[in-house]
């Protein structure tokens, strides 16, 4: 349905009239009229004043359809549609992968087809966070660097196509796990206590970046930020008469004596449907709770009465000099030949 934002502009509808009516009259000029006795006579065969009569009643009903779409305009008419929930509780929830050279390797496998380590991530953190209706969501990419490639918001899309275009090496081939908690900190240490997550996805050890991961969550601690680790990467298993571990370099200790010291708790992920089921874990330990409020999604239409009036405008200057024209036409006409004319 359509409604008026400000529906006290109507009030200026008659201000036309009061100018008509209040302000004295703008005085007569009379220099240099012609006077001809038989003026009435001419008007009422209808010679005169009938074409600038119509002239008129044009320009009138142009200037009141003008003035009536800019007060419609000024009144703020806007669609509104329907009522969309929106949960009143969520969570500040940053979102932390490592895109390190070892994201690489394809010890994990989908549809039992071996896949690399950073494509199972994306794929099973679209899901959640697809899921997290009412969180303002935040996504830091880190490496050999660490930065914010989505600050927190409500638009959950725009974090998951940025997820989805990141790559491996981005920022280099090393792991910075303490430059990463240090910069999550620094986004969500000024949101309320009780909502600041981050849930951290890497698959080594701390090897490069400012600060080592063990102070960085110190410094989380004390800023009440939780921080749920996930370690990625398959278990050691046979190729020929060797064992192969591809997780050889995952510090599950510090992984999780952060996650102890910060009130979090710490996941392995071997396979895809693991990671899947520590997202559901976290989801579950992290709910979207509150009854929801409704908000009504609005659209303004002003720009339409608005840009009417201009076309009008335009329509209004032309009516106006058209008589002018007509005047400077006829007076560059040749005077009529009165040789001949009776005395």
């Amino acid at each position: 349905m359509i409604q008026f934002q400000w529906l006290w502009a109507a009030a200026l509808l008659p201000l036309p009239l009061l100018v008509r009516f209040l302000m004295p009259a703008a005085p007569k000029r009379r220099a240099g009229a012609l006077r001809l006795p038989f003026f009435h006579e001419i008007a009422g065969a209808g010679l005169v004043s009938e074409g600038g009569r119509r002239r008129r009643l044009v320009r009138l009903a142009l200037l009141s359809v003008i003035w009536l779409l800019l007060v419609g305009a000024a009144m703020r008419p806007a669609y509104v549609g329907k009522p969309v929930p929106i949960p009143v509780e969520g969570r500040d929830l940053m979102l932390a992968v490592d895109l390190s050279g070892s994201m690489s390797r394809q010890d994990l496998s989908y549809d039992n087809v071996p896949v690399d380590r950073l494509t199972i991530i994306k794929g099973v953190a679209d899901d959640f966070i697809a899921k997290r209706k009412g969180d303002r969501i935040g996504l830091i990419l880190f490496s050999t660097r660490a930065y914010v490639q989505a600050p927190l918001t409500f638009d959950r899309n725009v974090v998951r196509d940025l997820l989805r275009t990141s790559s491996i090496g981005m920022t280099g081939q090393e792991t910075a796990i303490g430059d990463a908690i240090a910069l999550a900190v620094k986004t969500l240490r000024t949101r309320p206590q009780e909502q600041r997550v981050l849930v951290l996805l890497t698959d080594g050890a701390n090897n490069s970046g400012m600060l080592s991961p063990i102070p960085a969550a110190e410094i989380a601690k004390a800023n009440d930020v939780k921080i749920y680790t996930i370690g990625v990467g398959a278990d050691a298993f046979a190729v020929g008469q060797r064992m192969v571990n591809p997780s050889f370099d995952l510090d599950e200790g510090a992984l999780e004596q952060i996650a102890q010291m910060t009130g979090g708790r710490y996941f392995r992920a071997r396979d895809a449907a693991g990671l899947a089921a520590i997202y559901n874990d976290i989801d579950r330990m992290e709910p979207v709770s509150g009854e929801p409020l409704y908000l009504s999604p609005t659209v303004s239409l002003f720009q339409w009465p608005l840009g009417a009036a201009l076309v009008l405008s335009f329509l209004l200057g032309l009516v106006w000099l058209w008589p002018a024209r007509s005047r400077k036409v006829q007076a560059e006409a040749p005077a009529p030949n009165l040789e001949g004319a009776a005395p």
